[in-house]
């Protein structure tokens, strides 16, 4: 999403690291891993630009301690699932008309710096 609608503002929270538990073998069961988010957010800000209130903005660090809270309280067999999961908190803001959700397990695989998945909505 390179173009943005007039007044359309868009929030990036970059390489937020925190830990959970990842993966279907027994060592990422029972022990806790990296992973690395990036969150790009977009909602309609023309009334906190205009009025340079927060009340009229999109509260990022509202959003980002939640997804903090959801990853780091829970467990996951996939990527894929930590994805969607973090994307539909993120949806769940009524303001939001968009949001990309990358994670990024660090040495997934051998000789690689990452695996990551990344999913989209919109409305």
């Amino acid at each position: 999403m390179s173009t943005l609608a007039p007044g359309t503002a868009r929030i990036r929270v970059k390489d937020l690291r925190l830990r959970t538990y990842i993966g279907i073998n027994q060592d990422e069961i029972v022990n806790k891993q990296d992973v690395l988010i990036n969150l790009t957010v977009c909602y309609p800000a023309h009334d906190a630009v205009r009025d340079n209130d927060i009340d009229h903005a999109l509260n990022y660090r509202t959003i980002t301690k939640a997804v903090i809270a959801l990853v780091e309280d829970n467990r996951f067999a996939l990527l894929e699932r930590l994805t969607q999961d973090i994307l539909d908190l993120v949806m769940r803001h009524e303001s939001v008309t968009h949001a990309e959700v990358e994670v990024d397990k660090p040495h997934a695989l051998r000789f690689a710096e990452s695996v990551s998945i990344t999913l989209a909505a919109s409305r």
